[in-house]
């Protein structure tokens, strides 16, 4: 049986089937893609490390 639960990335504020779960938060597959691959001397690089924080800071709650 296939779990077809949708989640919003932390990431885009997307909803998505697809992606993986860190502590509580949810990253979707194509952000988490984007992720691995972006430079990081790339802008976007530091705005995915602002939104990862957001999972540092709630284990820490």
């Amino acid at each position: 049986m296939e779990d077809h639960t949708e989640h919003v990335c932390i990431i885009c504020g997307q909803t998505k089937e697809e992606g993986i779960t860190i502590v509580s938060q949810f990253i979707c597959e194509d952000c988490e893609s984007e992720m691995v691959h972006t430079d990081t001397e790339d802008a976007k690089y530091h705005y995915f490390i602002h939104q990862m924080r957001q999972i540092s800071m709630q284990t820490h709650v």
